[in-house]
């Protein structure tokens, strides 16, 4: 009996046990089916997402070629585009500058000269400062150097948007170089030397001159403009076309390798030479008392100072 008895204890311990096991396999198969189902619910909610942005998926390139560097300037816009890419737009005329050296035309608060050039007013309000004071006829204008210090006074009170009195037209015209030289981009730099180089008569000047941009090809005739006023007073100020060509021509490109420059320097004053010449000719012909040498801002009535530094 006591065998028997212990048997059926050892049976029911085992039972139990089955039992048990039987009961953690079934939690766990209803732990794996709820995964599945959870599964198999992500797969059929994104299924629907996955066939639409199939039809959108871009791949890696496969042929790439390095075509055009391209850069965006504030004042050019985007700069080094293929030819087929660029548009023809109309300058606009933004803000006033917070400084007249050194930076781009087009950044700065431009008016109309007599020729009908839109150029920065800031030239305007020196040539007509120049002019009021006698520096057209003054010995040597244009070629003499003004004292260091009184240009830097002066330099800083027109980057306020101030024209002293009394400046000497040595300075003004001295600042009206710098002005020029220190643009970002030469005047005359969009010509290469070769271009220059090749040109042998006027007619290939002009030429030259058509292939300009409208901001430079403006600046370019204000300044042929004021060259040709002061060979006007050749016999007092002693400054003939080559000379007035020679002092000008350094201003008007920036390259920097010197000996280049200089090499072009000499291109770049025969090129001025013949335009200021063609000018003079061109002055000729008009009737007596149909032509002025300058019209001031203010005698034009467009704008007044204090719109011209206006932020």
């Amino acid at each position: 009996k006591g065998g028997s008895v212990g048997k059926k204890r050892g049976g029911g311990g085992g039972e139990e046990a089955e039992e048990r096991e039987r009961q953690q396999l079934s939690v766990l198969a209803l732990l794996l089916a709820a995964v599945r189902r959870s599964v198999v619910a992500c797969r059929v909610e994104r299924g629907p997402d996955r066939v639409a942005s199939g039809g959108m998926e871009i791949g890696w390139p496969t042929d790439v070629r390095h075509v055009a560097h391209v850069t965006f300037d504030r004042f050019h816009g985007f700069l080094g585009l293929p030819v087929e890419f660029e548009v023809e737009m109309p300058p606009r005329v933004p803000s006033a500058s917070a400084s007249v050296f050194g930076v781009s035309a087009e950044s700065m608060q431009c008016t109309y000269d007599g020729k009908g050039n839109s150029v920065p007013t800031i030239l305007l309000l020196m040539q007509e400062r120049l002019y009021a004071q006698g520096g057209l006829k003054a010995e040597g204008i244009f070629r003499i150097n003004p004292e260091n210090d009184q240009e830097e006074h002066v330099r800083d009170q027109l980057n306020k948007g101030v024209v002293p009195e009394d400046i000497d037209v040595h300075c003004l015209a001295s600042l009206i170089k710098a002005w020029f030289r220190e643009l970002p981009e030469g005047v005359l730099d969009s010509l290469s030397p070769e271009q220059v180089l090749q040109c042998n008569s006027e007619e290939e000047f002009l030429e030259l001159v058509t292939l300009l941009r409208p901001t430079p090809a403006a600046l370019l005739n204000w300044a042929v403009e004021l060259m040709a006023d002061v060979v006007e007073e050749e016999e007092l100020n002693k400054m003939n076309a080559r000379n007035i060509a020679m002092v000008f021509a350094p201003n008007m490109t920036q390259m920097s390798d010197p000996l280049t420059a200089l090499m072009h320097a000499v291109q770049v004053m025969n090129f001025l030479k013949t335009l200021i010449l063609r000018t003079l000719r061109e002055r000729d012909d008009v009737a007596p008392g149909d032509y002025t040498p300058y019209s001031s801002p203010a005698s034009s009535g467009r704008h007044s100072d204090a719109e011209y530094y206006g932020s």
